[in-house]
């Protein structure tokens, strides 16, 4: 290969990374900020005291045992962030009582989670 196609191959590397990554930066996002998401959503943090489940993949539900001392029933929607932290993890932060903070929404008398992150 000859020096002159070799600095163009070079250079349409370069131009490929930086659009993919240029490209990776403006659509990803936190998803806090997505309309209809948890930006303006209430929130709790707490322990898991209990999950629902048929298996670690089928997280129907769980409770959180919030600083105060109440108990709050959540059911699982669809989450934001459902890759991020699979429903599946709660069983863990049960064992282990690592705090979660869970943004909800509610339908009727039901609190129903739409984010859930691990709390520092």
């Amino acid at each position: 290969m000859d020096r002159r196609t070799r600095n163009l191959f070079a250079l349409v590397l370069v131009v490929v990374i930086a659009v993919t990554g240029g490209a990776a930066v403006l659509l990803s996002g936190s998803g806090v900020g997505d309309a209809g998401g948890s930006a303006n959503a209430p929130s709790l943090v707490g322990v898991i005291v209990g999950v629902r489940s048929e298996g670690l993949d089928k997280v129907r539900g769980f409770s959180l045992r919030t600083q105060d001392g109440a108990t709050v029933p959540f059911s699982i929607g669809n989450l934001e962030n459902g890759v991020a932290f699979p429903p599946g993890h709660l069983v863990e932060h049960q064992a282990t009582a690592q705090p979660v903070r869970v943004w909800y929404r509610t339908e009727g008398e039901t609190k129903v989670a739409i984010r859930l992150e691990d709390t520092p």
